[in-house]
Order: C-alpha cells, then structure tokens, then sequence
C-alpha cells in the first residue's frame, strides 16, 4: 500500500487529462492513467514519472463499464486507495444532427456522458468504505450553453451535470463523506480538433479564446483539493453560462449567425482525416493542440455559490439605498 495520494484520470493519453495526470504528478501523486490509445499512455506514463508522480497505465474503454471497475480494482491492489477521481475522457463529431448517424450520437453518450456514470460508479464503490475522496466531472460551458454542428457533445455534457446534481442530492442525504465536484471548460488548445470525427467542410477550431491545458489542469487540481460545488473556468465560460440563462433567445440567433464559422479556420479539412471516435488514432498526440500562438497561459476560474452571494449583496444594497432615497424624499 502507497503513502502518497492516488488519483485516477480518464482520457489521460492527452489534451486536458495528460495535463492534469502530469499536475497531480508534480505534487507526488500516483497516477493512474486511463485511455485507449496506448501509445498516448506510454508517453503519459513518461511523462508523469518524469514530475515527480508513480504512474500506472490502464489501456481501456470507457464505455465498457466492467473494464472501468475492473481498472479501479486494479488500482486498489497496486496503491490501496483512491483520493480522486477525475472523470476527462470524451469523444466528440462536428456535423449537423441531419448529417450525423443513430450510432454516432450512441458512441459520443457512451463514451462522453456513460463513461462519467462509470468512472463515478468504479469510485464511489472503493470510496464509500473509506467514507472519503473527492470525484471530479470534467464538463464544458457547453453543458448550460448548447451550440451547433456539436449537438452530441453538448447532450452528452448536459446530461453529465444532470447526473452529478442527483447524485450530489443523494450524497448528501447518505451524509456522505465523499465530495463531488464538477468543473466547467472553456476552449482548450488540445489534439481533439485534429483527431475529432467531423463532416465539415474546413478544418477545426476551438471557439476563441483559447486556453492551454497546463492552464485549465491547475484549475482540475484545485477543484480536487477544495471541491466547491462547480467552477466556471475562464471569462468566456461565464459569459457563455450567465448569456445561455439571462438571453437564450439573443444567444440561439447569435449562434446561429456565427456558431458555424467560429469552429472553423479558414483552411479545408483533410479529405483522408483520420478520426478517434469509434478506435484510438495511432499516435502520441501530446498535451497541446495546434494552436500554441494564440492560447493563452493563464485562467481565471469562478466559483459560482460566491458569484451568487456577490449579485444577491449588491441587490440588497441597491434596494437599501433605492429605500433610503425614498425615505428622504418623503421626508
């Protein structure tokens, strides 16, 4: 059995996962790493032993529940417990819902929402005898501001956050030890858009501004440490959440005028792109993406109870000093 914490990461071949296995790395963690491209995990495996951290590579599908607790068993034989859980792994298509086929949308749930439901389920199971660790559901603003050409996705993150307030719900009525904690992306320079199936006509972009996955990983970490109930990572996801809620109207127009352009550059697709939706890309796609020159290194994060205490004083001063100015008046 390790004295150091253990945490376990889905989708930990690249992008956002390989960051933040190799966050939690530098910290003296061991790190379990799940995905299914083995090269990726062989060089994540490098690279978090390279930080500092103990790593183990568990190739495997998310979607396939019964390898999903298979691997967290795994993990308690060789480490003895988990401290976290991170829940990263997805797959995505960039088409319109005409274009795309029955077991599209079928593989990005599977993968995208089921794939959270086990990884939590796997946790939960060796985290309730302990009566402690803290579950992490890596989301996306598009969760509560759906957009087009990625209609999959954003069901599969909607359905995520609808699942984890449930199970938040239950947890508490079990006084539960265990914390649940979901953190809310913005665009990220990471491989997907090179390796995403997509029926468009240009290659991919993130919606700008984009941010680098060191960046947003140091942000996973915290919410892992402290477990706020969400945090909105960056600007634009807040914008994007507080938009989708005040003025989904303007936001369903403003969409539809620059929602297809935005996600993609100005150069054509590959016509014999390869696309990891249905089998791993034979590759080691790293931690970034492209988009080097234009993603920013540093986010600011947002906790949205504290966002709301802040609005909810500031209304309660206003209408404090509206009474005043009445009283006055009258007076």
């Amino acid at each position: 059995m390790s004295n150091r914490r253990t945490v376990v990461v889905t989708g930990a071949s690249a992008g956002v996962g390989r960051a933040v296995a190799i966050a939690f790395a530098q910290n003296g963690w061991n790190v379990a790493l799940i995905s299914r491209g083995k090269e990726g995990l062989e060089s994540a495996r490098r690279d978090v032993e390279a930080a500092g951290g103990r790593a183990l590579v568990l190739a495997l599908d998310v979607a396939d529940a019964s390898a999903v607790f298979a691997a967290a068993d795994q993990v308690i034989s060789e480490w003895g417990h988990i401290d976290v859980w991170v829940n990263d792994a997805m797959v995505t298509i960039f088409a319109p819902v005409k274009e795309i086929q029955p077991d599209e949308f079928r593989r990005v749930t599977e993968v995208t929402y089921l794939g959270q439901v086990h990884g939590t389920m796997a946790a939960l199971k060796h985290m309730r005898p302990r009566n402690r660790g803290t579950i992490v559901q890596v989301g996306s603003a598009l969760s509560y501001r759906a957009i087009p050409l990625q209609s999959a996705y954003c069901g599969a993150k909607f359905a995520i956050r609808g699942f984890t307030d449930a199970l938040r719900s239950e947890l508490e009525h079990e006084q539960s030890g265990i914390r649940l904690t979901m953190v809310q992306l913005p665009a990220v320079n990471t491989p997907q858009f090179d390796w995403a199936r997509s029926r468009l006509p240009r290659k991919l972009q993130p919606v700008p501004p984009i941010y680098q996955p060191e960046a947003i990983a140091k942000e996973i970490v915290r919410a892992a440490l402290e477990a706020p109930r969400e945090l909105w990572i960056g600007r634009s996801a807040l914008k994007a959440i507080f938009g989708g809620m005040l003025l989904p109207l303007l936001g369903d127009r403003i969409l539809a005028s620059e929602g297809y352009s935005g996600q993609m550059t100005k150069e054509p697709a590959s016509p014999d792109r390869r696309d990891n939706l249905f089998e791993p890309v034979p590759s080691d796609p790293g931690v970034h993406g492209r988009f080097d020159r234009s993603a920013q290194c540093e986010v600011a994060s947002f906790d949205p109870a504290r966002l709301r205490a802040g609005i909810a004083c500031a209304l309660i001063v206003g209408i404090a000093g509206l009474i005043a100015i009445a009283s006055s008046r009258r007076a």
